[in-house]
């Protein structure tokens, strides 16, 4: 039995169970539903044990969801599996502490582990006297001011939405080096790698392929007709055909009306399509109506787990569209690289390429460790490309509680299946993207140095249409009409496709300190 004051959220619990807790006592989750009680926070006319029993109800949920989107069905299996990747701790103390457990790029020893303790424990217990005495206020769901760091913050939202609004290339590398130079707040794998340079110097512009070459190698990450809004969806569908790129329906159906033309050439279409264990919305016509399928093994932000829609999402032409009933949460069955057999994904791979011969099959698979070998496969049941997808990200279909803890970051994922398909001389069978917070000309650099001849940006498309980061997609609230149904919501929705074209010529055109 784990008695700790460092257990609050549902994964904190996952990994206690994973490492073999028989039961957990989070006191202080206790003791903090004790104080708010007092201090009139939360309601007083409740009983402490009815508060502790929700929190319990919701934590049990919460461990529900996570063993079946590992396909593990009962807690006993899950018990002690230890079906876990550690991030940033070194392998002295991965080896005493966590045997077994996968961990490439090293990080905390067991001394830097103890002085982040002491650490937040000489800040709740000063040992001078405090005037006010304020606790960090967290900021890691959403920016806070003086909390943890964002790549997308009020200064790089500005400067990404003006300079592509005003078309100002010098405004943009301001984005561009304000997002890049992360100094030592290192938010990204990526800030840590330096570029090596050309001894011999820079060769002339004119023989380096021209940049309507590269502009088609972009997509967008598989967003739904849902998830954000009709306005939103179709400006980023009419960008990428303008500049010969693809973007992605995501989960579930596409309006008909969307697969014609407009009177002024713009086309409405996503030209990849995207299937999944659900098969929301997927018709014959839909099918057709592509020059690109993919399969949705899993999701970078929240591997596992299927596409989920709230409810509230649900409306009548989102519900026709998806051939659902409104009102009604979807949530495809989780699907992931293990309950696939690769025979199945072969045969699935088959029938998708005689229903559009036309076009390419696409396998979206998340980075994780073994990647590698799963992408071998892929290419062995004879897919065109394979997706390795970041954790970063997500649409605004993701729960709250499934925004962390989950998946690795896609530069692990794509060096290892860059390596694997190399080894396995499958590297000129099958094209390699990835995806995952995109959001520089430097990051497309590293991505293509790791083996990657495609990127997904997706976040950053969507800020450029207005997006500003309240993480309120799942409510159906969103102020400036994205993420969300809300048809007055929607009104405020002031996206330009012009906007987007622009932002991904600079993307294409961007110059790499």
């Amino acid at each position: 039995m784990v008695e700790t004051g460092d257990a609050r959220e549902t994964h904190h619990f996952a990994t206690l169970v994973g490492y073999g807790a028989n039961a957990v006592n989070p006191y202080l989750v206790i003791e903090t539903m004790v104080e708010l009680q007092r201090t009139k926070k939360l309601d007083p006319e409740t009983s402490i044990s009815e508060l502790f029993e929700n929190y319990r109800k919701s934590i049990n949920g919460g461990l529900l969801k996570i063993f079946s989107k590992m396909g593990i069905s009962t807690l006993q299996s899950y018990h002690g599996a230890q079906i876990f990747e550690a991030l940033g701790i070194s392998k002295s103390v991965v080896e005493k502490y966590f045997t077994g457990t996968v961990s490439r790029i090293q990080g905390l020893t067991i001394d830097d582990i103890a002085k982040e303790v002491l650490i937040r424990h000489r800040v709740g217990f000063p040992t001078r006297e405090i005037p006010v005495q304020v606790l960090d206020v967290g900021g890691v769901y959403q920016w806070k001011q003086r909390g943890e760091k964002h790549l997308f913050n009020p200064e790089t939202i500005s400067l990404l939405q003006q300079s592509t609004r005003n078309k100002d290339y010098a405004q943009f590398k301001q984005y561009a080096k304000a997002v890049d130079d992360q100094g030592d707040n290192a938010a990204t794998l990526r800030s840590q790698l330096d570029f090596v340079k050309n001894p011999a110097g820079s060769i002339p512009l004119e023989e380096v392929e021209p940049i309507e070459s590269i502009l088609k190698r972009f997509a967008t990450g598989a967003m739904s007709f849902g998830s954000i809004s009709y306005e939103a969806h179709s400006t980023l569908a009419v960008a990428m055909n303008r500049i010969g790129a693809k973007s992605n329906s995501g989960e579930g159906g596409e309006d008909p009306a969307r697969f014609e033309r407009k009177e002024n050439g713009d086309w409405e279409r996503s030209a990849i399509k995207q299937v999944a264990s659900g098969r929301f919305g997927v018709t014959s016509y839909y099918l057709t109506n592509s020059e690109e399928i993919q399969i949705k093994m899993a999701q970078g932000a929240k591997p596992g787990e299927g596409g989920q829609l709230p409810g509230d999402k649900v409306d009548d032409w989102i519900g026709a569209t998806r051939h659902s009933t409104p009102g009604v949460g979807l949530i495809s069955p989780p699907p992931h690289h293990d309950i696939y057999s690769i025979e199945d994904l072969a045969q699935l791979i088959y029938d998708l390429k005689n229903a559009n011969r036309a076009g390419r099959v696409n396998v979206k698979l998340v980075s994780e460790a073994g990647v590698g070998t799963i992408a071998s496969g892929v290419a062995k049941a004879k897919a065109d490309v394979v997706l390795i997808a970041g954790f970063d990200g997500g649409t605004g279909a993701s729960p709250m509680s499934s925004i962390r803890h989950t998946g690795l970051p896609w530069e692990l994922g794509l060096a290892e299946t860059h390596q694997t398909l190399l080894k396995n001389g499958l590297r000129n069978r099958i094209v390699v993207q990835s995806d995952g917070q995109m959001k520089t000309p430097r990051d497309l650099a590293v991505a293509t140095l790791l083996g990657a001849e495609e990127w997904g940006v997706a976040t950053a498309a969507l800020v450029v249409e207005g997006c500003i980061m309240m993480r309120k997609c799942h409510k159906n609230t969103c102020p400036v009409g994205i993420a969300t149904q809300n048809k007055t919501l929607r009104e405020r929705f002031d996206g330009r496709v012009e906007d987007v074209v622009t932002f991904f010529q600079y993307m294409a055109e961007g110059y790499v300190k």
